[in-house]
């Protein structure tokens, strides 16, 4: 049985637990329409408080996800998991409970709900009984929550988190939450009962307040080490997110609230803090990846899909919400504001088999690839990650979607020619990619249906197949390209590749393989039970419900992979794109060749089985 107040009572509301804010709506909506608005102003107040609150955390969790902004300075070199994203989904209940303790507050002293909105003395107030009471008192309470049973069945909760974030300030059970309340009331309420409060004084110390636990817990430096040099005498008043660390890593000390000379007084401080802060705080913690993928922005849309806006909605594939609209005018200022100065940036990282990998993204979008003038600047982008990636010592970068276009670069080609002593290896990924559409394709098929078939991935899997026996009918109006195709098969297999000019060809066939859009009216060729294999972007729209779709090729991650907590655009949880994959195990194999330009037929199946076993798994 739980102990008691170690967990929510509307934990398992969902979305309806915010019913519980209803009584407050209420009562400021009756005010509002048959009272004296100034009445009962208070709840309001509370109302308002509540949500500058929440959008606090949301603010310092956003800034301290922009890795781009934050990797130097990161103190766990871990990104939250999709484990811990969902323990900490609920962050915010304690939001609810503060909101019902202060409704009651203001009924209990009704003084509270006539205070005028500025009173200087309030302020002297509230820093003398936060320094003299609520430090001292939460410093206390704080090291008895760290014995034997108050830890076991309440604090051991906050403590097991890895990879901290802002929200792991709200992640704690009630009785905690409870003992925090009392200890950020006694200035407000001390201040008020003295005749000296005010609103602006309830306002600025409970923000102040979240503020900085959001940052002792955001897992970033954001107190540059020079500060304490200058003034040495600050580092006994203020902590850091370095400082805080160190009590999560070690647990017997740093126990204090904000002000490090309780640890002093009560012999609790860590002799390595300042030491460890001055390293962080300078950079010295930031590792170099193994490996990167360079992916590109779909669209203005998804560009919100990133763990920098919702980190919760970040963590599931992405499809249209509501909650991104009111976005939408800033992700495109952002757009317009990145065609004309920046740089391919970093998005995410996690870690397999101690190989770091980060995912970086060229500030262009998908539009912008189909623009003839834009295409330079799209290349410029390209290169510079790459020189980027080589200079920091990088051992693979893999090209994602249209970033390895033919008509682009030549599949990477351009940037290896280009530069022909890169000692980072440049991937596109492909040979992975054709290894999974050929191993979805069952061992009975005899004859497939082939869109897309002079492409780079058309032309391996063509060749591919015809090898093994099976009859490929390559839809295509380029009859020189076809020929050039098929004079690259094995003389005994090249009658199995046939070239048609009509998706007519195809109505017998129950194997379609796309890699060019098919609309509504060209799926009608295929025969019923027919199963759509794809590798063109986008998918091609479901359309037929007596046949059957499949996904982009891709493959599951292993389960040991390590700080894993975005999903890669529309892929499950742990799912990444082939390509993404197929660099991967460039990186994890050692491969000192670039895969670049078209693929190595002779090569698919070695990389497939590099994949298996390295302990990726087909979808």
């Amino acid at each position: 049985m739980a102990a008691s107040l170690s967990t929510w009572p509307w934990e398992n509301f969902g979305i309806y637990k915010y019913l519980l804010y209803g009584p407050l709506v209420a009562k400021v909506l009756y005010s509002y329409l048959y009272e004296d608005i100034q009445k009962d102003m208070w709840c309001l107040h509370i109302l308002l408080i509540c949500t500058l609150r929440a959008a606090m955390f949301q603010l310092w969790c956003s800034v301290c996800n922009m890795y781009f902004l934050t990797k130097n300075r990161r103190i766990v070199q871990q990104c939250p998991d999709f484990n811990q994203i969902d323990r900490e989904w609920n962050w915010e209940n304690f939001l609810i409970l503060h909101a019902w303790i202060a409704f009651m507050a203001c009924y209990m002293f009704p003084s509270l709900t006539e205070i005028p909105t500025w009173n200087s003395k309030g302020l002297i107030y509230a820093v003398i009984l936060h320094v003299l009471v609520s430090e001292p008192l939460y410093y206390w309470i704080h090291r008895q929550f760290h014995s034997d049973y108050l830890f076991t069945h309440y604090h051991s909760l906050h403590h097991s988190i890895k990879a901290p974030t802002a929200y792991t300030a709200g992640y704690a059970t009630p009785l905690e939450h409870l003992v925090l309340n009392v200890i950020m009331g006694i200035p407000v309420l001390g201040a008020s009962l003295m005749g000296a409060g005010s609103i602006s004084l309830i306002y600025g110390y409970v923000l102040i307040f979240d503020a900085l636990r959001c940052m002792g817990l955001c897992n970033v430096e954001v107190i540059p080490h020079q500060i304490f040099r200058l003034f040495p005498f600050l580092k006994y008043l203020i902590y850091t997110a370095t400082y805080h660390s160190l009590h999560r890593a070690e647990m017997n000390t740093n126990f204090c609230l904000f002000m490090p000379i309780y640890d002093a007084l009560g012999r609790t401080l860590n002799t390595k803090s300042w030491e460890l802060h001055k390293k962080i705080s300078t950079g010295l913690n930031w590792k170099v990846p193994d490996f990167v993928f360079l992916c590109h922005v779909v669209d203005i849309t998804s560009s919100m899909h990133a763990p920098f806006l919702y980190r919760s909605l970040t963590s599931m594939p992405f499809k249209m919400m509501l909650a991104y609209l009111p976005y939408w005018p800033i992700a495109f200022m952002v757009m317009l504001a990145m065609w004309i100065k920046s740089r391919p940036f970093i998005v995410s990282f996690y870690s397999l088999k101690g190989f770091l990998q980060n995912t970086w993204s060229v500030p262009r979008y998908g539009f912008q690839y189909f623009i003839p003038f834009a295409l330079d600047g799209i290349n410029r982008q390209i290169e510079h990650a790459i020189l980027d990636a080589d200079r920091l010592g990088v051992k693979v970068i893999s090209l994602a979607a249209l970033n390895k276009n033919e008509a682009l670069n030549g599949g990477g080609t351009l940037f290896v020619e280009k530069h022909p002593n890169l000692r980072v290896r440049v991937v596109h990924g492909n040979t992975l990619t054709a290894a999974v559409i050929l191993n979805e394709i069952g061992k009975d098929v005899k004859e497939v249906f082939l869109t897309g078939a002079t492409s780079k991935l058309g032309r391996a899997i063509a060749l591919y197949l015809c090898r093994k026996g099976v009859r490929v009918l390559m839809l295509t109006q380029a009859t020189e390209r076809f020929q050039k195709i098929q004079k690259e098969a094995p003389l005994e297999c090249q009658n199995f590749l046939v070239q048609v000019t009509k998706h007519q060809a195809g109505q017998n066939c129950k194997a379609w393989i796309v890699g060019k859009w098919l609309t509504p009216r060209e799926q009608r060729w295929a025969p019923p039970g027919t199963h759509f294999h794809q590798f063109v972007v986008p998918p091609i729209f479901q359309f037929r419900r007596d046949c059957t779709y499949g996904d982009l090729a891709a493959m599951r991650l292993p389960k040991d992979v390590e700080g894993l907590g975005c999903c890669e655009y529309t892929m499950d949880r742990g799912v990444v794109h082939a390509c993404h994959a197929g660099g991967l195990v460039h990186c994890l194999e050692g491969w000192t060749h670039h895969e670049v330009g078209a693929i190595d037929v002779d090569k698919i199946d070695m990389v497939w089985n590099a994949a298996l076993k390295h302990g990726l798994t087909p979808v």
